[in-house]
């Protein structure tokens, strides 16, 4: 899933820079999406432009940090391993912009969304989506544990 994240984010990126110009727009689902070619030298949705080290260095112990806990610990789900290696992955495609270009290159415009100002990746998408179902998995286990808990303490009475 990391790996396949990579190079989807990888060759859509470079996809993007081979056919729009920097600041180039073009409607693909007119106001709904359109592909706009943009520099991102933040964080996510282009924050903390300023503190591009802090950030890129944050990323690549966070990017370690996934890959070791998912190869440590055995009593992780395949629901579980599959969002923290969407997260890891397109943290991995954002790195590698970082690394080779100093910046991002963003290209998803969504325009259906009024208050949605933000152009990101599919980097980007993969890292809320995986965070998403992390957070939706997480949630689940503690309602299961709580529901067994409860269960515990009614048998014993």
């Amino acid at each position: 899933m990391a790996i396949g994240a990579v190079v989807l984010d990888q060759i859509s990126k470079l996809i993007c820079v081979r056919n729009l110009g920097l600041g180039e727009s073009v409607s693909v689902i007119p106001k709904v999406l359109d592909f706009t070619y943009i520099r991102n030298e933040g964080a996510a949705f282009g924050s903390l432009s300023n503190a591009r080290w802090v950030f890129m260095i944050a990323s690549v112990v966070m990017i370690i940090a996934i890959i070791c806990y998912v190869i440590y610990d055995k009593s992780l789900t395949w629901p579980m391993v599959i969002s923290l290696a969407m997260i890891a992955g397109g943290g991995i495609g954002n790195m590698i912009d970082r690394i080779a270009y100093g910046y991002v290159i963003d290209f998803i415009d969504v325009k259906f969304l009024s208050f949605w100002v933000w152009v990101f990746n599919v980097a980007d998408s993969f890292v809320c989506v995986g965070a998403a179902l992390l957070l939706v998995l997480f949630l689940a286990y503690e309602i299961k544990n709580k529901k067994e808990k409860k269960n515990d303490v009614n048998t014993e009475l």
